[in-house]
């Protein structure tokens, strides 16, 4: 007999890996909680209550569109800015604290990258 893994993650699970990164921020976001690093918006939970929004570039959101198109999508008003969609239910732990990191890279300050990176070592 095999383990099942469960699928997808909850927002809650979620949530813990955005506020694991050093000068995250909470707070409400166009009515939805939001996480911040130095005020710049890395992830936030859409209306609907099952995706979320993620900081991204350009062109690493055409690499996941293509490769993951279950996982992640954009809609017509995220076309222009370099956000992705990412569907929680089929989520994985792993990819989403990648994508995040990648996303908290972008925005942190470079002093505190250079001590997350000399603390994980």
């Amino acid at each position: 007999m095999t383990a099942r893994r469960a699928k997808g993650l909850t927002f809650t699970a979620a949530r813990k890996i955005v506020m694991a990164f050093p000068g995250v921020e909470e707070g409400p976001c166009y009515g939805t909680p939001g996480f911040r690093v130095r005020g710049k918006l890395l992830v936030r939970l859409k209306e609907d209550g099952a995706t979320l929004v993620v900081k991204t570039t350009f062109e690493n959101r055409d690499f996941l569109l293509l490769g993951r198109p279950d996982l992640y999508f954009i809609t017509d008003h995220y076309r222009d800015y370099p956000y992705i969609l990412v569907r929680l239910a089929m989520s994985r732990a792993d990819e989403l604290h990648e994508l995040i990191e990648a996303a908290w890279r972008q925005a942190a300050p470079k002093r505190l990258v250079a001590q997350y990176d000399a603390e994980s070592r």
